[in-house]
């Protein structure tokens, strides 16, 4: 995954966000209109992002992002809150591109640079150095391939690992989440992105040492 940037938002709302969210959702659920399109604001940019980076057509993600809204709102009827909001709706909007993919008879793909830094300080963490630190024409070649890897080992993914770690690594939503967003048991998505993560791994070590052993 590319660096964060300042100024980007984190994919996971603050407390006082979901408690808005909830009322807003309230707001819509007893007819009013604007409180919905005031979700639709607030979850859009996030929602057309998700969808792009899994049907890797950045011109039919606004399409289908706002069919994903669409379904959400004919379905708000049934949020009763035991999730927070976004992540219910990030539900609708995996599901939707998903559909999406299989009308275009496409595979998804995740289309970032690199990976964040792997919380067990695995080759992606070290990946992620290099491509901050590349400033040299040497590091910058070194970059590329990697990111040509990381693409490489994502697009070879099944789509249940590849959902799983950009919902983890891109997103960045909790393991809880996930398991709502992907309607399975948290130890389902704990085992597709630790499964994920070592594929991309092993893509990316052969490029991560020098054939002196010494990394760059």
């Amino acid at each position: 995954m590319k660096p964060h940037e300042p100024g980007d938002e984190d994919a996971r709302p603050s407390a006082g966000v979901e408690q808005s969210d909830l009322e807003l959702v309230k707001r819509a659920q007893r007819g009013e209109r604007g409180a919905f399109d005031l979700l639709v604001l607030r979850y859009q940019h996030k929602v057309v992002k998700l969808v792009a980076r899994l049907l890797r057509d950045p011109a039919e993600a606004e399409d289908v992002a706002q069919e994903a809204f669409v379904k959400a709102y004919r379905a708000l009827g049934s949020f009763r809150g035991d999730s927070a909001f976004y992540t219910w709706l990030y539900r609708i909007a995996v599901n939707t591109a998903k559909k999406a993919l299989v009308d275009m008879k496409r595979d998804p793909l995740v289309l970032e640079s690199s990976l964040q830094p792997g919380e067990d300080g695995d080759e992606t963490s070290r990946a992620e150095t290099v491509l901050t630190n590349a400033e040299t024409p040497e590091a910058m070649l070194a970059s590329k391939e990697i990111a040509a890897a990381v693409n490489s080992a994502i697009e070879a993914l099944s789509d249940d690992l590849r959902q799983a770690v950009t919902l983890r690594e891109i997103e960045g939503l909790s393991y809880e989440e996930i398991a709502e967003v992907m309607n399975c048991p948290i130890g389902t998505v704990r085992s597709r992105i630790f499964r994920a993560r070592e594929a991309i791994a092993l893509r990316l070590r052969p490029l991560l040492e020098s054939p002196q052993g010494k990394r760059w």
